[in-house]
């Protein structure tokens, strides 16, 4: 993997992924139920059915669905086909700030978001929802409108692209959370019964942050992407070392047991607040990491998930 690839991501890499849909369903459909997410699409809309069609009944089919009339007068059995309204909008906030211009190992943060909200965007057109979201920073907001075509999930990635090429030197000083103030963009935005999928830093989550998701719960779905790094989890042992941050710099003893104990735990409370948020919420999260991309970590997920839904059956 070259540097270009491990710290930054580009417009061609974000449409490429589009290729890669079938390898995961994010979405479930009539049909076909996902693992990842678990979401129906007529859960996530919430407004009903639309008659389509009838057709000869086929395995499968809800029996519930069967139209007598027809199969009465044709001497075959026929059954109603609905579709879900195409209602409901989705939405992305997928942050890329210098928060997320890291990595200790595989692709930095910010790569790994961009990689999972092209994802999402592609998921969300095919499955014919309106396409739009937040691209932010700690200074910036770029809002792309929900719309219904491919040059919407374009301009979208495009954006994504820019912040994400304009990320060049880590931080040299502290720099503000920019979670909070995004979201009180997202609450002025945001229609009710919008589907906002949030993909940032792990360690943004705050009293004000988790104040303004329990907000845009009240009216709307929400999916959750924390994005951390192994480092900030897991203290390795190299003897003394020196972090810097501008002329700033703090030089520390890692295997020093007190030390990587209080790393340990500080990174465990950071998961756990996330965990504790979507449980209250009732709401799905995905947590990622910077070790591999963003499709490999889905697909994992959703075979753990598999194989828990399994021994459950079992």
């Amino acid at each position: 993997m070259g540097m270009q690839g491990r710290t930054h991501i580009d417009l061609h890499d974000l449409l490429s992924l589009r290729h890669f849909l079938h390898k995961i369903e994010l979405f479930s459909t009539p049909l076909q139920h996902s693992i990842l997410l678990g979401l129906h699409r007529s859960r996530l809309r919430g407004r009903g059915m639309d008659f389509d069609q009838v057709r000869a009944y086929q395995a499968g089919d809800d029996a519930r669905s069967i139209d007598w009339r027809v199969t009465a007068r044709t001497g075959e059995m026929h059954t109603k086909v609905f579709h879900e309204e195409r209602e409901r909008p989705t939405y992305i906030l997928v942050e890329q700030s210098l928060h997320l211009f890291f990595a200790s190992t595989g692709r930095f943060k910010s790569v790994v978001a961009a990689q999972v909200a092209s994802l999402f965007a592609w998921a969300s057109l095919q499955h014919n929802d309106r396409v739009g979201g937040l691209v932010f920073d700690t200074s910036n907001i770029k809002h792309i409108p929900a719309q219904r075509n491919k040059h919407s999930v374009l301009h979208f990635l495009q954006a994504i692209a820019d912040a994400n090429q304009s990320l060049q030197k880590p931080m040299t000083q502290p720099l503000d959370n920019p979670l909070p103030n995004a979201l009180h963009y997202a609450q002025r935005l945001m229609r009710p019964g919008s589907l906002i999928i949030l993909i940032c830093n792990e360690r943004h989550l705050n009293d004000e942050a988790s104040q303004l998701l329990r907000h845009l719960k009240g009216h709307s779905e929400l999916v959750l992407l924390p994005i951390s790094d192994p480092l900030e989890h897991q203290l390795p042992n190299l003897g003394q070392a020196r972090f810097n941050l501008g002329e700033q710099s703090l030089c520390i003893d890692t295997s020093d047991p007190q030390l990587r104990q209080q790393w340990h735990a500080q990174g465990r409370a950071y998961q756990a607040a996330w965990h504790n948020l979507a449980q209250q919420l009732n709401t799905p999260i995905l947590p990622l990491s910077t070790q591999t991309s963003a499709l490999q970590q889905l697909q994992a997920i959703s075979a753990q998930q598999a194989t828990r839904s399994s021994d459950a059956l079992c």
